[in-house]
């Protein structure tokens, strides 16, 4: 995990064209994606669609994400950030199909970014579309090969963060825009097949919580408790 400090941050939207600046409190977060290894140590489940303990686990929904941080805080003694429903809901109905969950912010155990942090982590004190040359720091369409690589192969940012740009994209907290499209989630980064201008720290995707595929994973977070 590395110490984010904390700073302010502009997000936008190209859509609504729309900007809003947020305080961003200090944090920490996963220098890497979760791994399929790490992921199958938590939870058992294997759900990635290219097999290898080594790459960024993929195929895991936002609901996936949330129930992998609970766990995970539960097997280190910490207490859980998130209050979910039942777990009948990996069928994609229920409560989870509405979105309902609960952060407690005063836990101190492992949760997903918000969209605010994510972005202020990406840039890590850059003012650019991207913390380096697009090729040094991720992995996109143009140079994957049309694959997953293992983390941690390209360059960090200068907070010591990598993959924040390629090989997958990564669940948020947020939701997207509530008014417009209900529960779906916010997803940052671009991922192994996207072209280089999905490859940006501002770049804002969106999707169903229940959606899985294989360019989404996620890195882990844990607030500063006082």
């Amino acid at each position: 995990m590395v110490t984010v400090p904390a700073g302010r941050v502009t997000l936008s939207d190209r859509r609504t064209q729309r900007s809003w600046t947020i305080e961003v409190a200090c944090f920490r977060m996963a220098a890497f994606p979760v791994t399929q290894a790490s992921y199958a140590s938590v939870t058992g489940e294997r759900p990635s669609a290219a097999h290898d303990g080594r790459l960024p686990v993929e195929s895991v929904s936002w609901w996936d994400a949330v129930r992998f941080c609970n766990a995970l805080s539960r097997r280190e003694g910490l207490t859980p950030a998130y209050r979910l429903p039942a777990a009948g809901a990996a069928t994609g109905t229920g409560a989870e199909t509405a979105g309902e969950a609960d952060w407690d912010p005063s836990a101190d155990g492992y949760r997903l970014p918000t969209e605010a942090e994510w972005e202020h982590a990406c840039r890590a004190g850059s003012g650019g579309p991207r913390y380096g040359p697009l090729d040094e720091i991720a992995w996109h369409r143009g140079n994957s090969g049309e694959r997953m690589h293992e983390p941690g192969r390209k360059r960090p940012n200068a907070w010591g963060l990598y993959d924040m740009l390629g090989n997958t994209w990564d669940w948020c907290w947020d939701l997207y825009d509530p008014e417009v499209y209900g529960p779906y989630r916010v997803l940052r980064g671009g991922g192994w097949f996207d072209e280089h201008w999905s490859c940006r720290a501002s770049v804002r995707r969106r999707s169903h919580p229940t959606f899985r595929t294989d360019d989404v994973g996620f890195r882990v977070a844990r607030s500063t408790v006082l």
